[in-house]
Parts: structure tokens; sequence; C-alpha cells
């Protein structure tokens, strides 16, 4: 199909011949996502052109049929600059129904066909993408005060109108995740936690049975219907962007409480994909991270059910799922920075502030060592899993499983080394000054762990740098001349001397306080100060 005949077509003001080419054209480019460079100037012309039908048009399925197009031309940010203006938003928003600053948007429950609620869901598609590819179109709808239209929308839609819900709620997330000033205006002015939490509770089909606690699943209900699983997505992604910005009076402690018990309510939850469950159970982790850690007693401050985990009399059927989660992502071996950091980082902040969230993980990832012939980071089990990432590559995983595994030692420098190894330990102790000994910043219980009589006995024999018993090695030098020893200690003085010259290494000590320095300058602050006898006057 030829732009230059749907432009000509457009100039001509036939909107019905106009409608019949681009249906052709959207059936060809349906899934086209490269567009040919040679006509960029022909597409932002059919930008424009496009624009101008929907201006003039008032024939739903014509309207539908722009939009339709406008959307595939949108996947290509060269072009949008007609679309990004002030006023191609305003066309967009009147299209789908929003209320501007300045302008009025028709209601949705005035639509009476299916066409015109196409023409609603294919206008919000069209802002999804034109926001997300245009910063000129971002900066218009913060003028426009869009997101603060969509809240308006949010609060009338319904279940019946599916499309117009769910990417209500993309743009709404693009519009908070791409401008930071627009969450804040959102938690602040437009009690976007409240709302979103609303649309929460009836997508999920939440019942409250007590302050913060649902009604737990149904074992014989069907799993989330697909329609209410990616609105409940798109909700939770804004939610979590909105929840980042500062906190406002707004938000009482009582809200931010409900989110905590919606998200254990969605952990429970099954959705019609192995997939899709572990995608919604992703986002409520993320969600969770965003709350004060304080909000998190709710996850166990629930009656507990028969079967499910208990520990101290807390139920803890949730803080179990998300050692599954982290375990299951452990497992994956892929994309841990954004997989596997924030669960990581939940469990972490909730066992460092909730002492019965603490235990109940410490018995499951480090329960008393009995077997210590292997290296702590051989094996199967959780805790060989997480420290087998203390020593991975991206610093910022190494440094949440070490956290974890510390946070669970209640910060004491012993006990990490005891489950872990000092090799495995040394970056942790070396960016928390801690290589020398002692313990972390945070106050814990003062209840202590008891060491099995199968460590007590192996104890003496555990090598501490790699956290288990060695066999005896043949020594090398056994067999070796003075001579020969002398020879290969002058070079390996002269290879690590070389190295330094070239900066290649840097010898370091440990000072008195556990941090590193250069080594001769950890010699000098911890040699003994010169005695003050002396014979001389």
């Amino acid at each position: 199909m030829s732009l230059s005949d749907i432009l000509s077509e457009i100039d001509g003001g036939d909107d019905k011949g106009v409608e019949k080419l681009l249906q052709k054209y959207n059936t060809e480019n349906s899934h086209t996502f490269a567009f040919d460079h040679k006509e960029e100037d022909a597409r932002i012309k059919l930008c424009r052109g496009l624009l101008t039908v929907l201006c003039r048009s008032d024939l739903p399925l014509c309207q539908s049929t722009c939009l339709e197009t406008l959307r595939i031309l949108s996947r290509d940010k060269r072009v949008l600059g007609p679309v990004g203006t002030r006023e191609g938003i305003l066309t967009l928003a009147g299209l789908a129904r929003i209320r501007v600053a300045g302008h009025d948007g028709e209601p949705l429950e005035v639509a009476q066909s299916a066409v015109e609620e196409r023409v609603v869901v294919e206008a919000l598609k069209c802002m999804c993408n034109v926001v997300f590819n245009s910063v000129t179109a971002q900066q218009v709808g913060a003028d426009l005060q869009l997101a603060e239209g969509l809240c308006a929308c949010l609060h009338s839609v319904n279940s019946s109108h599916h499309e117009v819900g769910l990417f209500s709620l993309r743009l709404l997330f693009l519009l908070s995740a791409l401008r930071t000033d627009v969450r804040g205006t959102l938690r602040r002015e437009m009690g976007a936690v409240r709302l979103l939490t609303n649309v929460l509770e009836r997508t999920l089909n939440v019942h409250w049975v007590g302050p913060y606690e649902a009604a737990p699943p149904d074992p014989e209900a069907p799993p989330i219907s697909p329609e209410n699983n990616d609105r409940a997505m798109e909700a939770l992604k804004a939610l979590f962007n909105i929840t980042m910005s500062d906190s406002s009076d707004e938000d009482s402690d009582h809200q931010l409480r409900l989110i905590a018990g919606i998200m254990r309510h969605l952990l429970m939850l099954k959705t019609h994909s192995e997939d899709k469950t572990e995608e919604a159970h992703s986002h409520a982790i993320n969600l969770l991270s965003n709350l004060p850690v304080q909000c998190l007693d709710v996850l166990i401050d629930v009656p507990v059910q028969g079967g499910i985990e208990k520990y101290g009399g807390k139920n803890m059927d949730t803080v179990q799922m998300l050692l599954d989660f982290m375990e299951k992502r452990i497992d994956k071996g892929s994309n841990y920075i954004e997989g596997l950091t924030p669960v990581l980082s939940l469990m972490t902040e909730s066992s460092r502030y909730h002492r019965d969230i603490r235990r109940y993980f410490k018995a499951k990832v480090l329960p008393p060592l009995k077997d210590v012939k292997e290296r702590p980071e051989i094996g199967c089990t959780v805790r060989n899993k997480l420290v087998r990432l203390m020593t991975h590559i991206d610093m910022a995983v190494k440094q949440g499983a070490a956290e974890f595994l510390f946070v669970l030692c209640k910060e004491s420098v012993d006990n990490l080394l005891k489950y872990t190894g000092y090799g495995n330990a040394a970056g942790l102790l070396m960016a928390r000054g801690l290589l020398a000994g002692g313990r972390g910043e945070t106050q814990y219980s003062s209840d202590e762990d008891s060491d099995t009589d199968e460590y007590k006995s192996a104890k003496p024999f555990i090598n501490p740098i790699t956290g288990h018993i060695e066999h005896p090695m043949p020594n090398p030098l056994d067999e070796m001349t003075e001579e020969q020893k002398e020879y290969e200690a002058q070079k390996l003085v002269s290879m690590i001397d070389e190295l330094s010259r070239k900066e290649l290494i840097r010898p370091m000590g440990v000072r008195r306080d556990g941090t590193l320095a250069p080594l001769g300058q950890a010699i000098h602050e911890c040699s003994p100060p010169p005695s003050s006898d002396s014979d001389s006057d």
C-alpha cells in the first residue's frame, strides 16, 4: 500500500475512502515494528493527516481505523512530532474520553456500541506508545494533567470495559514511571494509592475477614482469569511507581497495611499459567519492598489455618512463599539483578526488623551445622546456593546474598564465618569494616544459637578460610633442599615486587578498625608506639 495514495485520499476529504485504504494498510503492517528510513517524511505527513481526519470525522469506524494506523506508526519514535504536541495529545485524550486541563472528556457510559468503545481503546493504546516514545509528549501530558484525568476515569470504569481499564492503568503506569513529578502529584493530591488499592481489591475479588486479613482463596475456585490478572499487574506496576515518591498524610499506616494484606492474598493465588503466577508474585514482592518495614507484620499476624506453616505462633505461609520464590529465581540462573535482588532485599529488611521472620528464615536457610566435610558453596541446599552468590560477578547480587545471610546471623562475624567461610564473606566484611571481627550496628535479641555435637567435635579441624574440613595435603617444601626453598622465596618476592611497581597489584593490610589500607600504612598504624624510655637527654 502506497503512503502517497493514502495522503492523496486524506487531502481529498473522502473519509470513507481513507477508511478503506487504511484498513488495507493496517492489515499489511499489523506486525511491523521496523520501518523504512526512506519513507520517514511520508510517515510524518501521514501522522499529521490522520490527526486532521480524527478532528473532522464523527464516524466511529473511521476514527478507530485511523487510530489503529496511528498506533502502528507510533512504534517509530522519529515520526511522532505532530502527535506529541498539545493539539495531538488533546485530540487523543478527547477520543479516549479523558478529562484534561481545560477540556472535559465525555464519560465512557455515553458509549452505545462496541465500535465506540473500540475508539476509546485505540486512543488509549496510541497514547501509551506516544508517551513511551516521546519526551515531548510526556511533558505535554504532565502539563495537561493527563494522569489526573486517568484517575477520574478509573473511578468510573467497571469490569465490563476490560480493555479500557487495562490501557488506562498502563498509561498511568507509563506516566508515573517516566515523570517523577507526576508520581508525587498522584500520591499527594489525587489519592492514587487509595484508588489503585480499590482497583486491586475489585480485580482480585478480595473479601476482608479481619482488619488486614483477606479470606483465604477457595481451593476449589478457578485461578485468576487472564483479564483480571492483566489489570492487576498494571495496577501493581503503577502503585509501585507511586509509592516510590514521598509519602503524605493521605497514605495512612492503615492504607499501607491494607496493601500488605492484599499482597499477602495475591501471593497465595494462582493464575492460569505458572509463568503468569511467577510474574504476579514478582510484582507483589516489588511493591512490598516499597512499604514501611513495620507494615510487614501483616504478612504473619493472621490466624493460622490447618496445614499452613506455623512458627512461634505466627502464620509463616507467605514467608515460605518468599523463600520458595527466591530459590526458584536462583535456580533459573539468569537476570539476577531484576529477578532476585528485590526478593533478597525484602527478606533481608523484614528479617532485620521482625524477629519471628528472621528466626523462621534462619531455621530454613541456616539450620545447625552437622556435616562440614564439604565447602559451604558446594551442594544444593538454600545455604549452598546463597553462599555461591556471595562471590557472584555482579556487585548488587553478591551484596544482597551476603547481607541476607549476615542478618540471619544477627550480624555476628563469627556466626557468618561459621556458615560461609572467610573467603566467601571477605567482600562483605571489607565493605562493612569488619575484617577484624565484631558485629554490625543492628541490635538483635539475646537468644543464642547452640552448636551441634557434630560441629563441636569437627570445629578444631575446620579451615576458617574455606569453611570445611580439608584433607591433609602434602607439603611441597618437604622434598626441597634449603637452597631450593630460598630460590623459590626470592622468586616470589621478585614477582610481587614487579607486580607492585607496575601497579597491577597493591599489597594491603588490615587496620585496627578492621578496614583495609596499603600494607605499609596498616603496619605503621598497628605497630606499638615507641618506648618512652630513652638514654638520650
